[in-house]
């Protein structure tokens, strides 16, 4: 008898690109709700068949899925922008062809092409700057779809006309992407090793970063402290708001705690009294030398990072 054959796994890191695809859809999804109740389906059900599809096609291409799951998301949000701006009154029917038309198009160019683009969606080396000029070809025809959408009068169509002109823009951006699928998969394979690169240097300087955030807290609640116990002692309201003097409860006097170390000023909140004004000053400058310290702290420890880095590399 023959062995059973072995069963297929998953490759490593593919439930995390998964999660993130999912996360990204759902956030997506539940952003443009107000497109219609169809649309918010139509983004989670790409991002769930561009992942499946990737996997089938190139089982190690962790970053073109990461990138995908971006690329989709942004899509999601700018198709639904475009199309509420220069196609008002396009039919949702309408609406939905035209989204998937690019998406479809590019996942069909990507399986056309799947043996010559298997190295360029499994690449683990550093993104490469000299992808930018072929990035920027198909991207330039992109975005003057967009933006002669815009410019021209089409919003001033009636429905059908308006859901006609809609498909046909996405229509000649799904010739541009598949015209161009390897510098698609270029950019979003990029997008990742960015990502990732970033996320690494992050975690490198993770120390300096969770003790500015744990001072800059500290100074908040410091300072939210001083408002309430100043409010508490005071006869008369010292902030006041639109519809007048406000009591200032701890949850406000966090709130204009934060704003204030921000540098935010909603207006919601105001101080009316010349000694709480002195001590928010005193909380604003406060706030920059402790971003500054805060900067150079960081600066520092990728310095020492990088030098010690470097080090081990002449070691070797």
């Amino acid at each position: 008898m023959n062995p059973a054959a072995p069963r297929r796994r998953l490759p490593q890191g593919w439930l995390r690109s998964f999660a993130m695809t999912l996360g990204f859809g759902l956030l997506v999804a539940g952003g443009v709700a107000d497109q219609g109740t169809v649309f918010p389906y139509l983004v989670i059900g790409v991002a769930a068949l561009g992942l499946g599809t990737l996997y089938l096609l190139f089982p190690h291409g962790l970053h073109v899925a990461f990138g995908t799951s971006a690329g989709l998301a942004v899509y999601a949000c700018l198709f639904a922008v475009m199309g509420r701006a220069a196609f008002p009154l396009a039919p949702d029917l309408a609406r939905a062809v035209a989204f998937l038309l690019p998406v479809v198009t590019f996942l069909a160019a990507v399986w056309w092409r799947r043996r010559s683009l298997r190295l360029v969606a499994e690449q683990e080396h550093p993104f490469d700057l000299g992808h930018l000029p072929r990035m920027a070809r198909w991207l330039i025809p992109v975005w003057a779809v967009g933006a002669f959408s815009l410019a021209l009068p089409v919003n001033r169509l009636p429905m059908l006309e308006q859901g006609t002109a809609i498909i046909a823009a996405m229509g000649v951006i799904a010739l541009v992407v598949a015209a161009s699928v390897r510098g698609v998969v270029l950019l979003l394979t990029d997008m990742a090793l960015i990502t990732e690169e970033l996320a690494g240097r992050a975690a490198r300087i993770l120390v300096p970063i969770v003790a500015f955030l744990a001072m800059y807290a500290m100074l908040v609640v410091v300072f939210a402290c001083f408002y309430r116990i100043a409010q508490g002692l005071s006869l008369e309201p010292l902030f006041h708001g639109p519809q007048g003097p406000v009591p200032l409860p701890f949850p406000d006097a966090l709130y204009f705690s934060l704003i204030t170390q921000a540098t935010v000023g909603y207006g919601d909140l105001t101080p009316h009294d010349d000694g709480i004004r002195l001590l928010a000053s005193i909380q604003v400058i406060a706030g920059q030398v402790l971003l500054l310290f805060g900067f150079a702290e960081i600066m520092r420890t990728r310095r020492a990072l990088g030098a010690d880095h470097a080090a081990r590399r002449q070691a070797d």
